[in-house]
């Protein structure tokens, strides 16, 4: 009871409207702040935000989770077709990390599907890719990227926070504790998921986490079917008036309440209150897909709401314009240790389309030059088949492919290689680090300053690697 007395003392009417004022002043110089809190205000040096000017003021993240081959997307290798069903040669794997084909017979798997020449830049694309190929010229891709981890959680976790630990903040919280959201009723950080082609390996929450940063960067996961958010309407009789009240009145106790104590949490759950009451009215909009003409629809090849990786992609097209600044979007079904010739055909069409569809839309509207996309999943697959029948790949992260487009961007550019086999990135190996570098440059910040201080050491994403990559750089 003692505890409870040393930070909520008896409330008069007088002390509690002296201190609703405080919450107040809070959440005006939120406004003042863009829509961050007195929690956030306390950011590294940066002036406007950024350590240098930007390129981009967004990110969409294409997660094509599961670990699409980078042999049947954009890295060709003749010398697969030829040795087909041949033994690896011994010389490339001794000694090498392998995930389930350890122990067993190696060999060569050539691709499943041809490939051609695209665009001006005449990159060599997937037949299986024909819209990707159509924006070739807009692309920039990284056929020499390499990760450390090869299964697929811990992956995944390494794409998202440059960390091997679980726990870590994503690069979407990182992302949002250094520029803050552009949107004041919306989440500054979306999160959506598809499924289809393949095994559909889950997807923890806690790839989106704002890990040691204030709770308020993590991202918010919006459903693909039905309303984005649950309880987004007021139950019957509550009217957004009395709402409005109801929160006024939390906000002021959590104000007086961070007046006697310091506590980050208490910003955010201030701040988080208001967001919630503000998305109740901008989400409904945001879902009603009404407006959009049959045209863009077509374009993405979709149905408005269910639930495809194609809607999820009209979807972060509206989350971009309504000022959302980091949007992942993961497409479960990548994962081919088998049936790889159905089922990479199958998360190619589900994909392909909305990909480029996205490219096109985005400049249309003029949001492309300031917007980054990368596309990409956690790792590759190996130039080795496996399965009884020899129609899959294992996981592989020696080398694979990512690609990434928009602001700041040298689109029809391939930037690094593989070996002969696809197995080691050879020319330019890229890090995940390289990449997350990158990534920040392009928004005005320098990685390396970028730091937040947690059990009195100073963290940042890249941790103490990364290089820009300067190469697919405009």
């Amino acid at each position: 009871m003692s505890y409870f007395h040393n930070y909520a003392p008896h409330l008069n009417r007088r002390t509690f409207l002296k201190n609703s004022l405080s919450g107040i002043g809070l959440l005006a110089l939120g406004d003042l702040l863009g829509g961050e809190t007195i929690a956030s205000a306390k950011l590294p040096k940066i002036e406007h935000g950024m350590h240098h000017p930007a390129k981009v003021k967004r990110i969409i993240h294409l997660c094509m989770a599961g670990g699409p081959s980078h042999l049947e997307t954009f890295d060709y290798k003749p010398i697969l077709e030829k040795l087909h069903g041949q033994a690896m040669p011994e010389s490339i794997t001794a000694g090498q990390q392998i995930a389930q084909l350890q122990g067993k017979e190696l060999k060569v798997k050539g691709p499943a599907y041809g490939f051609q020449r695209h665009g001006e830049c005449g990159m060599m694309v997937n037949d299986r890719f024909p819209h990707i190929g159509s924006v070739a010229d807009d692309i920039a891709v990284i056929r020499s990227m390499y990760s450390e981890q090869i299964n697929h959680d811990p992956a995944h976790t390494f794409m998202n926070t440059g960390s091997i630990i679980p726990g870590r903040p994503s690069m979407g919280a990182w992302t949002l504790y250094g520029l803050g959201s552009l949107s004041s009723d919306l989440p500054g950080y979306v999160v959506l998921t598809s499924v289809g082609g393949g095994q559909g390996q889950p997807i923890s929450a806690r790839q989106w986490h704002n890990g040691f940063l204030p709770s308020k960067h993590q991202g918010i996961q919006f459903h693909s079917k039905g309303d984005p958010v649950y309880y987004v309407n007021n139950p019957q009789g509550i009217s957004r008036e009395s709402q409005g009240d109801l929160i006024e009145t939390i906000n002021g106790l959590n104000s007086h309440l961070a007046s006697q104590r310091h506590d980050p949490e208490i910003a955010t759950r201030i701040a988080q209150y208001e967001l919630a009451y503000q998305m109740q009215a901008s989400v409904p909009e945001l879902a009603d897909f009404s407006q959009e003409p049959q045209a863009v629809l077509d374009m993405y090849g979709c149905e408005p709401g269910d639930g495809s990786f194609a809607s999820n992609c009209l979807m972060a097209r509206r989350l971009a314009e309504r000022g959302t600044r980091f949007i992942q979007l993961y497409h479960r079904g990548w994962d081919h240790h088998n049936n790889l010739q159905k089922g990479f055909a199958t998360a190619a069409e589900l994909t392909d389309q909305a990909t480029a569809a996205l490219i096109k839309d985005l400049k249309m509207r003029g949001m492309f030059d300031d917007t980054l996309i990368i596309w990409g999943g956690e790792f590759g697959r190996t130039p080795m088949s496996q399965g009884a029948d020899g129609d899959g790949r294992d996981h592989h992260i020696k080398g694979f492919s990512i690609f990434l487009a928009g602001g700041g961007i040298k689109g029809g550019t391939v930037y690094g290689s593989t070996d002969e086999f696809g197995y080691n990135a050879e020319e330019n190996p890229t890090s995940v680090h390289d990449l997350h570098a990158t990534m920040l440059h392009l928004l005005g910040i320098n990685h390396k300053r970028l730091t937040y201080r947690y059990q009195g050491r100073d963290f940042r994403l890249t941790d103490v690697h990364g290089h820009l990559i300067k190469g697919i750089l405009a």
